[in-house]
């Protein structure tokens, strides 16, 4: 299957999550994902418009989306889930309020009707299908206990978003289970993590996060899986300053989804970005796509690894004996 659609990286993928857009770049390729890029895209204005204009927080996503029905466009992806939530909460609200799409249309100083839809890339990677993406790997996950962490921008409000159950999301903890990793069930997989308050209230933000770690170590994660700069960010970012503050020794890498598919589609921690983190995933790397231990046969004999380093011993002995 392939896919033509309008990509609208944002500042965070332009920015700090460049190991996000290094990533979905890699793989989108190897899907059959063709991403076009909008020329001269602009700021959505992301978390901070809203909180000082209502127009102006409308007609910054408002001129995207204008470019990419300029361009011919049905669809538009926006995978940080600050930008694809600016994104359609403006569809939303111009679609319902015609008086304002035609202010903010003179605003922009571009015609807009409302025909593109937009993608959050949880969206798009259900839409090139998951047996599709397994189908391109050449390596699958060995059962890694991995958090799926949607963080609270993906999923709500539902009524707007119109994506995945709110309360409790499968589509990310889906593609790990087909990637042959184990999702893991917690509690807290759609909870703020602080978002951009990681500057300003630093100590509200370690609070968060260290709930966060602590919840999916508890149920055994061994690392998490994102699709949000932001939540990315603040796991990765802050999970030092989390061990220092409350004297706890967390160490779980987290990775953008696309990472994790890049992995299993055979490319590199340095093509991928991984190697950015501030979170040594190299050691969770290997253990994922180790080669498992051959169990013993049911005749009751042994073979495979164990058996081969069993072997050498067994013919010492015979030659005492």
């Amino acid at each position: 299957m392939s896919m033509r659609i309008a990509y609208f990286p944002g500042c965070a993928l332009e920015g700090t999550a460049q190991d996000y857009a290094l990533s979905l770049e890699a793989i989108a390729p190897k899907l059959g994902l063709q991403l076009e890029e909008l020329e001269d895209w602009n700021c959505c204005g992301a978390t901070a418009a809203h909180n000082l204009n209502h127009k102006l927080s409308l007609a910054l996503p408002a001129r995207i989306l204008a470019l990419a029905e300029r361009g011919g466009y049905e669809s538009l992806v926006a995978p940080c889930a600050a930008c694809s939530h600016r994104l359609i909460t403006t569809a939303h609200v111009l679609e319902a309020r015609k008086e304002l799409r035609q202010e903010i249309a003179g605003v922009i100083e571009l015609p807009y009707a409302g025909t593109v839809r937009v993608k959050n890339i949880l969206q798009v990677l259900q839409e090139l299908g998951v047996e599709n993406i397994v189908a391109a790997c050449t390596r699958k996950l060995t059962g890694l206990k991995i958090a799926s962490y949607y963080g609270c921008l993906l999923v709500r409000p539902p009524k707007v978003v119109k994506f995945d159950d709110p309360e409790a999301p499968q589509s990310m903890d889906r593609i790990i289970r087909a990637l042959g990793g184990t999702p893991v069930d917690w509690g807290l997989k759609t909870e703020c993590c602080g978002g951009g308050f990681s500057m300003s209230r630093t100590d509200l933000v370690c609070k968060l996060v260290r709930e966060l770690l602590d919840n999916a170590a508890s149920e055994g994660a061994e690392a998490f899986a994102v699709a949000c700069p932001m939540c990315q960010s603040n796991l990765d970012l802050r999970q030092q300053s989390v061990n220092q503050r409350y004297g706890t020794q967390f160490k779980l890498p987290a990775l953008y989804i696309t990472q994790w598919i890049g992995l299993c589609l055979g490319l590199s921690e340095r093509e991928l970005g991984i190697d950015q983190h501030f979170v040594d995933a190299h050691e969770v790397v290997g253990k994922a796509f180790a080669p498992p231990l051959t169990l013993p046969s049911p005749q009751g004999g042994e073979g495979g690894v164990r058996g081969a380093q069993k072997a050498p011993a067994a013919a010492a002995l015979a030659g005492k004996a």
